[in-house]
């Protein structure tokens, strides 16, 4: 499949954002004097904004380095940064610290993302209705909050207390001090309402990538999750129920959705896109590998391996179908779509077996490339694999908590039960039979686990649920060496401050934990 990629697009559209433009000027302060002069010039200005996440701090990813979102199930007990000075697995074994360079860059980069997101929103408003239509300037401001809020949210949940920046800013008024996590939260709140009321629900294929309503609901939801606001006109319940109006529906295979050919499946609420080709250079690396043994730097660890269940819908330990012998028998499918087990082929090379070697025996294969992609990229080269932000799943299983933790046990069930149907593993009546809510709250939390398992949102789901400690002990216990995961408490939680901002700015105070 020949993909389009959102940002190199006209008239609708966003325009390739070339070095040039980069260059020349701050990302704060974007040629006021001449920039900001037709709509293609606003278009220009939010693909910076775009070009942002695509950064491999943030949803790039790296073969060898700091993985950004794609590996954060490195943080916790899904995956094992065997490279721990790339980051994650020095911050497991608590010995990073506030000048780690890997940590610095993902603070630099969602700044960067809020600088450039903030001379959006300010200056397409003032643009004049001549030069670009109210509808547009609509359309554009819908865009930027949905991408401040993603840029926030991730700030709040990594670092907690931090600056909020809403507009742009001179050098003279760049050293603020932090604010708390309870004003950054009502912000980005403020900011998803505004782009569910802008934000149209759906766009032409040839603009597949922008964010919708879908994903600005979705997106409420997940913040709202995380802040336990289950119900209420912005609850979890109310922003999920309306995603589900909006004609999503569960990919067929769950295999082939981590592919090229699942990203225009409509699971798809939100992704940031990436293609690499001789035209352009908007290419990612986390599903890069090498040709010897998957991905080196996030190795599955076996509990979370053992927590798939087999095809009967018991674990492992009390199966009859488990075979110690070939794990990869009778088991969950989304365990074979996520994890490569010793003497799975790989790649697309007959000869070629995962010999289960390395520090866990497990490779990561959901997402991985087997071979040369579409465009030709090589397994250990950039290729043009779309990252999974937000995808439908996640969404009924957000909303399958909510009312988890409300106490409606049987709707719960159900929508457990429509994401275990995808991969036909059986309901929850049939296995577990009539439960309660405390272990109704326990299987949601199970699913989310194995079906989400290597995107990112572990450590995410962890916090949120008061588990990380239990995740470090889980994590200290598997048979990986040489591995000493050590739970120091808060500081298990959130990152440091870059030590480089705190030395620049005299208003900003380390978080307390460091």
């Amino acid at each position: 499949m020949k993909k389009i990629l959102l940002i190199i697009l006209l008239p609708f559209t966003l325009i390739q954002c070339s070095d040039d433009f980069l260059e020349r000027s701050s990302p704060t302060q974007i040629a006021e004097d001449n920039f900001w002069t037709s709509e293609s010039d606003a278009f220009l200005a939010l693909n910076a904004v775009y070009s942002s996440l695509q950064s491999r701090s943030l949803y790039g990813g790296n073969l060898n380095g700091w993985q950004g979102f794609p590996g954060f199930d490195n943080l916790g007990d899904n995956a094992f940064n065997q490279y721990k000075w790339e980051g994650p697995g020095l911050f497991m074994e608590g010995t990073v610290d506030p000048s780690s360079g890997p940590i610095g860059a993902i603070w630099n980069n969602l700044y960067e993302g809020v600088a450039r997101v903030n001379s959006v929103i300010k200056n397409v408003n003032e643009i004049s209705e001549e030069l670009i239509s109210k509808e547009t300037k609509n359309a554009l401001s819908g865009q930027a909050y949905f991408l401040r809020g993603l840029l926030y949210f991730n700030l709040a949940v990594y670092f907690e207390d931090v600056p909020l920046i809403t507009a742009p800013q001179t050098l003279e008024e760049a050293f603020v001090p932090k604010n708390t996590y309870a004003e950054v939260t009502a912000q980005i709140v403020e900011d998803l309402k505004l782009a569910i009321q802008y934000l149209p629900e759906s766009h032409p294929n040839s603009l597949y990538g922008y964010a919708t309503k879908g994903a600005a609901l979705s997106l409420l939801a997940r913040v709202q999750l995380y802040n336990k606001q289950y119900t209420g006109e912005f609850g979890v319940l109310s922003l999920t129920e309306q995603v589900m109006e909006l004609g999503y529906s569960l990919h067929p295979d769950y295999a082939e959705l981590f592919t090229p050919a699942g990203e225009m499946s409509p699971e798809i609420v939100f992704s940031v896109r990436f293609l690499r080709g001789d035209d352009t250079n908007n290419g990612e690396t986390f599903s890069a590998t090498f040709l010897g043994t998957p991905k080196v730097d996030q190795r599955p660890m076996k509990n979370l391996v053992n927590d798939y269940y087999c095809t009967d819908g018991l674990p492992v330990t009390e199966s009859p179908l488990y075979n110690p012998d070939d794990e990869r028998e009778n088991r969950d499918p989304r365990a074979l779509a996520t994890i490569y087990f010793k003497d799975d082929q790989y790649l697309d090379d007959p000869v070629r077996v995962f010999p289960g070697n390395g520090p866990t025996g497990y490779g990561m294969r959901k997402y991985i490339r087997r071979g040369p992609d579409a465009e030709g990229n090589a397994v250990f080269g950039e290729g043009s694999q779309d990252f999974y932000v937000i995808r439908y799943a996640d969404v009924l299983l957000m909303r399958a908590e909510a009312l988890a933790e409300t106490g409606d046990v049987s709707g719960a069930t159900q929508l457990v039960n429509q994401v275990r149907e995808r991969v036909n593993m059986p309901r929850v009546e049939d296995v577990e039979g009539a439960v309660g809510q405390a272990q109704m709250v326990e299987i949601v939390r199970h699913e989310r686990r194995v079906e989400l398992a290597l995107e990112g949102l572990r450590f995410m789901d962890l916090k949120r649920w008061g588990t990380v400690e239990q995740a470090f002990q889980r994590a200290a216990a598997d048979p990986v060496g040489p591995y000493n995961p050590q739970y120091l408490g808060k500081r298990s939680e959130v990152f440091p401050i870059p030590q480089s901002e705190i030395d620049v700015n005299p208003n900003l105070v380390q978080h307390p934990a460091w």
